[in-house]
């Protein structure tokens, strides 16, 4: 069902989603000093590239940097990126096929906010 449910969203929004973070990724590593805002965007795309069967936790020992990087990230572009999840989710949780594709929008919704300090793992 996994994999269904990701195909699904590979067509219908995971790929253009997936594509944004990794454009996002490119021109924070071509500014150097917001490397570590590239990285976590190459990790959301990643994340919205496959979602289903995977989820976030808190990785061990992010630190205060991790905190005040996700302070900057949430005034400069985090609030835009979960409005536009929340938006999303809420379109496709207009019909039923799309349930499932808006439930997994609004799992990205913290991370869209608080990239720093987070880890993708494989559910059991």
């Amino acid at each position: 069902m996994r994999t269904i449910l990701n195909v699904i969203w590979l067509v219908l929004c995971g790929f253009w989603m997936a594509v944004g973070y990794a454009i996002a990724g490119i021109i924070c590593h071509i500014l150097i000093i917001t490397i570590p805002f590239g990285r976590a965007a190459f990790r959301m795309a990643n994340y919205a590239l496959w979602p289903f069967g995977r989820t976030l936790v808190d990785r061990r020992g992010a630190g205060a940097a991790s905190v005040v990087g996700n302070i900057i990230w949430i005034v400069v572009a985090g609030w835009w990126l979960a409005i536009g999840h929340l938006l999303t989710g809420l379109a496709l949780c207009v019909t039923i096929i799309g349930i499932p594709l808006g439930v997994a929008n609004f799992k990205l919704v913290p991370v869209s906010l608080v990239p720093l300090g987070k880890d993708i793992v494989p559910m059991p």
